[in-house]
């Protein structure tokens, strides 16, 4: 018996490495290419064919060139302020969350970075569980190292959910706004990153209050 669990521990071990070397091959390739699709574009794909509804994907990704400063800023201020000076894993913010959850906050604040964010994006889905959190803490560190902060916010703006069947930047400013990405106008933007949380069910159009917060967020980090 011990023998076997001796070789079920050696299995799942090798397992868990040839996953983790396959998404650490990926974060190499994807520092010079972006990918067609991710996890969270098949998971969509596949809730179509469950709900026997057609399946509309609105994707063009663009260099960081062509999206719109404003648009950079606002979802940093609105996601991530700490995304320049934190290592993939904001550790302030952890701590923060686990002081809510054991406190009396109603509503819990969230602790993900722009990165773990962009790991859950490309290889997995928007269900939660541990597992995959487990994953984002440890393939985070590696994913900035590998990526280079500019990189990371160039993938996770042109990959991320902005409506259903919207994905990336400049399907959200074509579909929303009629415009390019680069044009987008402060206000806009500060729209646009106020609907990262929940872009399926929230409409720039209806984001005055919170699209108000993360614009005068921006004027405070000096954007």
């Amino acid at each position: 018996m011990r023998r076997f669990w001796r070789r079920a521990a050696l299995f799942l071990l090798k397992v868990v490495l040839g996953f983790y070397a396959f998404w650490i091959g990926s974060l190499i390739l994807f520092r010079w290419v972006t990918p067609p699709t991710t996890g969270v574009h098949v998971q969509r794909r596949v809730e179509s064919w469950f709900r026997k509804g057609p399946y509309e994907k609105r994707f063009t990704p663009v260099a960081m060139a062509k999206i719109s400063p404003h648009l950079r800023h606002a979802v940093v201020a609105g996601e991530d302020t700490r995304f320049y000076s934190h290592w993939g894993l904001d550790i302030e913010a952890m701590a923060d969350a686990a002081i809510d959850a054991t406190g009396k906050r109603k509503r819990l604040r969230g602790a993900s970075t722009l990165t773990q964010q962009l790991i859950k994006n490309l290889f997995f889905t928007t269900h939660g569980n541990p597992v995959r959190k487990v994953v984002e803490w440890t393939l985070a560190p590696a994913a900035d190292f590998i990526l280079g902060k500019e990189r990371v916010l160039e993938l996770y703006l042109n990959l991320i959910e902005w409506g259903p069947g919207v994905y990336g930047a400049e399907a959200a400013a074509r579909y929303h706004y009629h415009s390019p990405a680069a044009e987008l106008t402060r206000e806009q933007a500060a729209r646009l990153a106020a609907c990262v949380p929940a872009p399926r069910r929230r409409r720039p159009a209806a984001m005055n209050h919170y699209g108000a917060i993360i614009e005068n967020r921006m004027g405070q980090m000096g954007y």
